[in-house]
């Protein structure tokens, strides 16, 4: 746990109480104009908010969101446990989970031009790296991958970021990889899930995508649920059960669609389509523990989950 200064917790203190006052300030401000929820952009996909306090009844909060700067520095005095869990790229950002050392979610927007192959931008220049962001005891290595039996797999898939050299080696993070089955998964199905995701983007105005892990519960033969996982290497790294992948299509005419994906993270019959695997939001969600494009309302959408037209 890092140290941090009283000047850094000063200016963090005071920075957030700041951000807290204006954020709530904005949202009654266009309550009060609206009579409704704020509208937000397609960029606004995550909602990032302040946590609620715990009440014993509607009336009477136990602790105040507005948390005096003192109160402030004396938890934080010798340091924050974490602050460094979102990690933001040149074109793509993820949240990584310093315990499995693979990451939560990854997030892309994808257009035309940013999955169109640009000349002297080659996937054989790219080697896989650290993320020397990430503490030494949080971090996957190459060495871990080695002989697992396991694919480095791309949440952020490599060939969504053409446009520089530099967008394309950001996706070789080990922070943006989980261990994936490789002949059978992520170099056949999960893979042709990919190649649909850009024939999407390819199409269409906009695409974007969230890809991720999921640790799901299976029942043992004394009838109970066990969430179980192998981990790999010396840092123990998580190896997924099944990948989610959520994406929202945005066509030339401003009309939105949604379709999201689970694929169990094992051998796959190779002739069967993509579409075959599109799964439940709500599932994903409370599997995850995550909302996806929530600031999107659900009656929005023009389709939810429809067979894709596209081959798959």
């Amino acid at each position: 746990m890092g140290r941090a200064s009283k000047n850094e917790i000063n200016l963090f203190t005071q920075r957030e109480l700041q951000k807290q006052s204006c954020e709530s300030e904005s949202l009654q401000s266009s309550l009060s104009k609206s009579g409704s929820r704020p509208s937000h952009s397609l960029y606004s996909l995550f909602t990032l908010s302040a946590a609620s306090p715990f009440t014993t009844s509607s009336e009477s909060p136990v602790v105040s969101v507005q948390q005096t700067a003192n109160a402030v520095q004396n938890m934080v005095k010798y340091g924050f446990p974490s602050t460094d869990n979102l990690r933001s790229y040149e074109d793509f950002m993820l949240s990584y989970d310093r315990r499995t050392r693979v990451p939560n979610w990854v997030l892309e927007h994808l257009t035309p031009e940013k999955v169109t192959a640009k000349e002297g931008v080659e996937r054989s220049k790219m080697q896989f790296v650290e993320d020397v962001s990430v503490h030494v005891y949080h971090r996957a290595t190459n060495k871990d991958y080695l002989k697992s039996g396991y694919d480095r797999g791309h949440m952020a898939a490599a060939a969504n970021h053409r446009q520089s050299q530099n967008a394309m080696a950001q996706t070789f993070t080990l922070s943006n990889i989980a261990p994936q089955v490789g002949e059978g998964f992520n170099r056949d199905v999960w893979n042709n899930l990919e190649k649909y995701v850009r024939a999407l983007a390819r199409k269409n105005k906009n695409v974007y995508v969230c890809t991720g892990p999921l640790f799901l519960p299976q029942y043992e033969p004394n009838g109970k649920l066990y969430v179980k996982y192998e981990v790999i290497g010396q840092n123990h790294v998580a190896v997924p059960t099944h990948f989610f992948k959520v994406v929202v299509v945005e066509n030339n005419t401003g009309q939105l669609e949604l379709q999201s994906y689970v694929m169990p993270n094992q051998v796959l019959p190779p002739d069967i389509k993509v579409h075959h695997y599109l799964a439940p939001l709500d599932m994903i969600e409370r599997a995850a523990g995550l909302n996806f494009f929530q600031n999107i309302p659900k009656e929005t959408f023009h389709k939810v989950n429809s067979p894709p037209k596209i081959k798959s």
